[in-house]
């Protein structure tokens, strides 16, 4: 069994994660952390043999690496889709993903990393399973750019009054559009919404591309070390 941290700011992405990960027999989600302070501590109680970390929690990627050196886990970035994921692998992680990874890359980036291997999403998966995801497609289509933003705003965990207050409208008309955003791709809540977007990544990089700016900042700061073979 594969137990696995999930550190992330953006608690809907990352109940989404938890739940794609979660339907695999050979992997258990034993935290969900998302302060420094219990992110540290679960790292040293729990004891997984990953941690997907979300790049948010670059500025304290040092302390992370020693408890995860000693502990002997696995560091899997979760890094955003204007970030470059080459640049955290040389900061000493194990492996990185973009929030627009498809579930099934997820699922096998954690299995590589409990195996003692590296994993590095690579600039040409995007295409090749893009061209693939017929279903996404069509939602997306179905949307409008404000839709989008909107979708986008949910997943980074947004409440309903600051998005209305970053689109410049009122609450109730970003209800009624999350309703009608419902109906369209065909699910019932948030949770759904963003476990959707989890599994569509065209949909995810459509998402991605309109993201409202996140609220903390990431730090660029690079290490020096050797990149792993892309994985495409």
């Amino acid at each position: 069994m594969i137990n696995v941290i999930i550190a992330d700011h953006q608690a809907i992405f990352c109940a989404g994660m938890a739940k794609v990960l979660a339907v695999e027999e050979d992997i258990r989600i034993v935290g969900q952390p998302q302060s420094p302070e219990q992110l540290l501590n679960s790292l040293e109680r729990l004891r997984p043999q990953v941690l997907v970390l979300a790049s948010s929690f670059v500025s304290m990627l040092p302390e992370v690496q020693e408890v995860a050196t000693k502990r002997m886990i696995a560091v899997l970035m979760l890094c955003n889709n204007n970030e470059t994921a080459s640049d955290f692998m040389r900061m000493g992680v194990q492996g990185v993903i973009y929030r627009s990874a498809a579930g099934c890359m997820v699922v096998d980036a954690v299995r590589r990393l409990a195996r003692g291997q590296s994993f590095l999403q690579g600039p040409n998966s995007a295409e090749i399973e893009i061209d693939d995801d017929v279903v996404g497609a069509r939602v997306q289509n179905r949307l409008s750019g404000r839709e989008l933003r909107i979708i986008a705003a949910i997943v980074q965990g947004y409440k309903n009054r600051e998005i209305a207050s970053q689109l410049c409208t009122s609450e109730q008309v970003i209800k009624n559009a999350l309703r009608t955003i419902f109906d369209k791709i065909g699910v019932s809540d948030r949770l759904e919404l963003a476990l959707f977007v989890v599994h569509h990544r065209i949909l995810a990089q459509a998402t991605a591309s309109v993201a409202m700016n996140p609220a903390r900042p990431r730090l660029s700061q690079m290490g020096a070390k050797d990149t792993p073979p892309v994985i495409n």
